[in-house]
């Protein structure tokens, strides 16, 4: 690879990352960019392990395309000791790739912890941006909520909180076209005085910012349309969305028993599976792929470890969408007017 100008979409994907690396990550993006002529895709991995399932199926990839990397970091592995013990494994050399400004963007289904860790320390910080966030679209009543932190941080300050809000609402204007995106601060009372020490001192920094901020917002309110974006420490989300992803498997198990009790309640739920199976596509997560960690200087996706080659494919979908957007150049530009350093 050069650094010149390129008019496409530079995504490397790190093909050993996952629970079924290589096969589904090295598939799932050549189907992208299979589909999209103007992905210019790279796979960063064990040259020959990736060259066997190319082999094996119908895409083609040159050379000079595939990234070697020796090393893979486990999924079990601490993050940061493994970015500094494995500098030549296929994360680092990812995250390496977009700091060089060789590539656009990267995707990976491996280590979370480590994506994140290698994200961060490698492509660095947006200026004003203390701690990058990643959040989940939640399917709502009428809308997308975009629900802001769900894991990248444990521990946030209440500046955390109010950067939280201004990505997520850059993110939900330009990728979901939402003008003037409302701003719902997660506590345990709508009232200004609910909360614990966090939440008090966020809502007071959301509250004497210029973002469309109305105020504190309740569990029962994050399915129901209410805001556009909600913010919560990552603790607390990270919780949220992993209860959210049990709801279809419940779903599912309760239509199964209802189906049990009679047969025309089983040709009921028969006869309506269809349109309960695009109802429930929205709460798939390979639909959306994975989820962009805002705030770092490029577009870094990260997926599940169990992502299937059509999960791998819209990951690489997002980060290309994102790049077209100019997304992280809009929060760069945007960060300076709502934080106050």
């Amino acid at each position: 690879m050069n650094q010149s100008e390129h008019t496409n979409c530079r995504i490397a994907v790190d093909a050993m990352g996952g629970d079924f690396a290589p096969r589904n990550a090295v598939l799932g993006a050549l189907m992208a960019a299979a589909e999209n002529k103007n992905i210019d895709l790279y796979l960063v991995g064990r040259t020959s392990d990736i060259k066997k399932i190319i082999s094996s199926g119908e895409f083609n990839i040159t050379d000079d395309h595939i990234i070697q990397a020796d090393e893979v970091i486990g999924m079990g592995e601490s993050p940061a000791n493994s970015i500094k013990a494995k500098p030549d494994s296929s994360i680092v050399r990812g995250a390496n790739l977009v700091k060089e400004k060789k590539a656009d963007a990267f995707v990976s289904a491996g280590n979370t912890g480590a994506m994140m860790t290698a994200s961060t320390l490698i492509m660095g910080r947006i200026p004003g941006v203390g701690r990058p966030t990643i959040g989940a679209e939640m399917p709502s009543i009428g809308r997308i909520c975009y629900f802001y932190d769900v894991g990248a941080s444990k521990d946030s300050k209440p500046q955390h909180l109010l950067e939280y809000a201004v990505m997520g609402s850059i993110f939900a204007k330009e990728m979901g076209g939402v003008e003037n995106p409302s701003i719902g601060l997660l506590s345990m009372g709508e009232e200004e005085s609910k909360g614990n020490e966090l939440t008090l001192a966020a809502y007071k920094l959301l509250k004497e910012s210029d973002l469309n901020f109305i105020g504190n917002v309740e569990g029962r309110d994050i399915l129901t349309g209410k805001a556009d974006v909600i913010v919560c420490d990552g603790f607390i989300g990270n919780i949220i969305i992993k209860f959210g992803e049990s709801i279809p498997a419940l779903l599912k198990h309760l239509l199964k028993i209802t189906a049990k009790k009679s047969f025309s309640d089983k040709i009921k739920i028969g006869l309506a599976q269809g349109a309960l199976r695009k109802s429930l596509k929205s709460l798939d997560y390979q639909e959306h792929g994975g989820v962009p960690l805002l705030g770092v200087n490029g577009i870094s996706i990260i997926g599940h470890g169990s992502s299937t080659e059509k999960a791998i494919k819209n990951m690489v979908n997002r980060a290309y969408e994102m790049h077209r957007n100019n997304l992280v150049e809009k929060i760069r530009n945007s960060i300076s007017k709502y934080i106050r350093n």
